[in-house]
């Protein structure tokens, strides 16, 4: 019974101090000494240890094996041919992967679903069958290979067949960096710009491209790095000569075959510095990107 002679009224736990008592937080994952914990084990046991472990084997062959291999003609040709030409196909697809993505946002038409479903294609398909395809359709007797060797160029067999080959694995990377990027777009900004006056190209040129940069940036840093490292759909339609359309995996796979794993090694370590240079070189332009563009 209460005390003014009412009902009885529910009692509620209390703790010394009259207040009730405090539930604890239930956490789905653990807290910050764990999940760090457990993501630092992983990255070593799946990356680190394995790039460790090839450093090691890359620093047995000694300072005099090493220079032998960076001094090598047939090396050289490989890595201008690997870095070169995959600087060139992440270029073109900067290109084309804004003109895709921008195709795919702004615009509604039938076989839409089925173009963004296609962009996707080079990435799920296995990289060998994206290898035989393109050599089926660039050779000299294919489809696309008979009108442009009539006019002069080929293109399976040489290192131009390399550029097609990483342009077609690298295009969805670029693609999918700007597509969220354009979706994100106020287009009432384009629109005051063209009520001020502003032609087409004004407003690409200063209202739509400098948002875009950093998304075109990755982009370009995911197409170039998958096409260094390339080897299934390029090995079909390289024509693999030394010293003109030898790509660097290849020359690794050459090496391995031959039992020099140390030289093999020494190939796998020098793509494993400059392409973390290169990455370091194009996380620094994406900084100081978006801090040019400011909030």
């Amino acid at each position: 019974m209460s005390a003014d002679g009412g009902g009885s009224s529910a009692t509620f736990p209390v703790t010394s101090f009259g207040a009730a008592p405090r539930r604890r937080s239930r956490r789905v994952l653990p807290g910050l000494p764990g999940t760090l914990g457990f993501t630092v084990f992983y990255l070593s046991l799946v990356v680190l240890l394995p790039l460790m472990a090839l450093v090691l084997r890359a620093a047995g062959v000694g300072l005099d094996g090493f220079v032998a291999q960076i001094i090598s003609s047939r090396v050289q040709a490989a890595f201008r041919a690997s870095f070169g030409i995959a600087f060139l196909a992440a270029l073109i697809d900067m290109g084309l992967g804004l003109l895709v993505a921008w195709v795919l946002v702004r615009y509604r038409f039938w076989g839409r679903r089925l173009l963004d479903a296609l962009v996707d294609l080079p990435i799920a398909l296995p990289t060998a069958v994206a290898g035989i395809a393109l050599t089926e359709l660039y050779a000299e007797t294919g489809w696309f290979g008979a009108p442009l060797a009539a006019l002069g160029i080929p293109v399976a067999f040489t290192p131009l067949g390399i550029g097609v080959a990483l342009a077609f694995v690298g295009l969805p990377f670029v693609v999918r960096a700007v597509e969220p990027v354009l979706v994100d777009l106020d287009r009432d900004v384009e629109e005051a710009a063209a009520t001020l006056g502003a032609s087409s190209w004004q407003i690409f040129r200063r209202v739509i491209l400098p948002p875009l940069w950093p998304a075109l940036l990755t982009g370009f840093t995911l197409a170039f790095g998958r096409g260094i490292g390339e080897y299934g759909s390029v090995i079909f339609i390289a024509g693999n000569q030394p010293g003109l359309s030898e790509i660097v995996p290849l020359l690794i796979v050459v090496k391995l075959e031959q039992f020099d794993v140390g030289g093999a090694a020494v190939l796998g370590s020098l793509m494993l510095l400059a392409s973390f240079a290169i990455m370091l070189t194009i996380n620094a332009l994406q900084t100081w990107s978006q801090r040019r563009l400011g909030p």
